[in-house]
């Protein structure tokens, strides 16, 4: 694609990075045949190519952000579907995180909704914000369907998706170091996380059970905390910024100690795109730029720590159907495609893939509270295509997607690393006590 930037345009390291995507960009539209929402809505400016020249003319011409662009932009899913399919190494992710960016600086919301927004960013990267929030959502659930379209439907949204009732609170949740249970082979940080704390601490338990188990040594640093996507994908830099630098100071520090740092292991995809990306979002920080980059590096998805551990065959599946539903920061994000299947097929259990597994459930962090009309659309195709495989129990990496997917089934869903905790020896996820 050619480009007019200025040389004065091409100072701004945001706008130089912009410009070299927007150039790799051939027009062959081959992104639109992936976009979730161009699949939904068959509006050209809703697929990546179409938002690719708004956004080229809104950076181009030094434009304040429009309402046509700030609608089409916030209905990006940020998914990357499109970069899976993109031949031409067009690197959507960074130009549309531009882009919010651009908007957030220069576009005036709604009162109402940005309200909305400021609030999000204010709960979600704080568990007990959030646990405090969950409380009320929880009672006022069973009335949900009052709010009707009230904010576009959003309030009614964000209830349904609240918890009936809020887990208690995880024996293991506080930082510290759990021991490994035999002779040390790692030693690892684990990221704990924000809104997965309050949500599911299930996930994080699971994880230092199964790790411990296998005499991986499991820190869990105090300062540590959200990894800055939520408030990154809103467009708002500085928050994600503080977040990512909290990040990397407390990892850098483990490092200096005996024994030093093997990985940074992350058990929500979301989250892990993200952490992998901070050598890039922190590239013109001159005091975090090498430390970020050598975080960043450490960065592993629990499936890719385990697959590293090579956990023994097992027959303690016992043959139940599990269908696994790849989050879109897993496949798309992180290019992690089949290692959680054959690591649960190698613990016994019967996996089965996701027709159109390409395409987002549509929870995408924030997505489903912000969007909720067109995120219980793609919730609801995903779940059709999920009953293709008749599965007794669905499994994914990515709390998001599991919250979303449970929404709209009766089916559990329960994270990856819980039901290999459970076939390696750890106890049965709660959510198929049922069965």
């Amino acid at each position: 694609m050619q480009t007019n930037f200025t040389l004065a345009q091409l100072a701004d390291p945001a706008v130089r990075e912009s410009e070299s995507i927007l150039r790799k960009c051939v027009h062959c539209g081959f992104c639109t045949a992936t976009c979730p929402t161009f699949v939904l809505l068959g509006d050209e400016l809703d697929s990546p190519r179409g938002r690719i020249y708004l956004i080229k003319d809104m950076l181009e011409n030094d434009k304040p952000a429009n309402d046509e662009v700030v609608r089409h932009v916030d209905r990006c899913l940020s998914c990357l579907s499109c970069m899976t399919t993109c031949p031409s190494g067009v690197n959507y992710m960074h130009l549309v995180d531009h882009a919010r960016a651009h908007i957030e600086q220069t576009y005036t919301r709604p009162l109402l909704d940005r309200a909305l927004r400021s609030l999000l960013a204010w709960l979600l990267p704080h568990p007990n914000r959030f646990r405090f929030a969950l409380l009320g959502a929880a009672m006022a659930r069973p009335f949900a369907g009052l709010f009707g379209d009230a904010l576009g439907g959003r309030v009614k949204a964000m209830l349904s998706l609240a918890p009936k009732q809020l887990p208690a609170r995880s024996a293991l949740e506080k930082p510290g170091t759990h021991a490994a249970a035999g002779p040390r082979r790692l030693r690892v940080a684990m990221l704990a996380g924000c809104a997965q704390k309050a949500l599911a601490p299930s996930i994080n338990d699971a994880t230092i059970r199964l790790l411990t188990r296998h005499n991986v040594e499991v820190v869990v640093p105090k300062e540590a905390g959200c990894c800055g996507a939520l408030t990154h994908h809103m467009g708002k830099e500085e928050a994600a910024m503080e977040s990512a630098r909290a990040n990397i100071d407390a990892w850098a520090a483990l490092e200096e100690q005996e024994g030093g740092l093997d990985a940074v292991v992350i058990n929500a995809s979301g989250c892990g795109t993200t952490v992998k990306d901070y050598g890039f979002l922190l590239r013109e920080d001159t005091a975090y730029a090498e430390k970020a980059a050598r975080v960043a590096a450490k960065a592993k998805d629990i499936t890719e720590l385990l697959t590293d551990l090579d956990l023994p065959e097992s027959s303690a599946g016992d043959g139940l159907r599990v269908t696994y539903h790849s989050a879109c920061s897993m496949q798309h994000g992180q290019k992690i495609k089949s290692l959680p299947q054959a690591l649960l097929r190698k613990a016994g259990f019967a996996v089965k893939d996701v027709p159109e597994g390409h395409l987002c459930c549509g929870s995408a962090g924030t997505y489903n509270m912000l969007q909720p009309n067109i995120a219980t659309r793609l919730r609801d195709r995903k779940l059709g295509n999920i009953a293709k495989t008749a599965p007794q129990v669905i499994a994914a990496g990515n709390l998001g997607c599991i919250t979303q997917i449970a929404s709209g089934t009766g089916v559990p869903v329960v994270h990856t690393v819980e039901l290999l905790d459970w076939a390696t020896g750890g106890p049965k996820p709660e959510a198929l006590d049922q069965m």
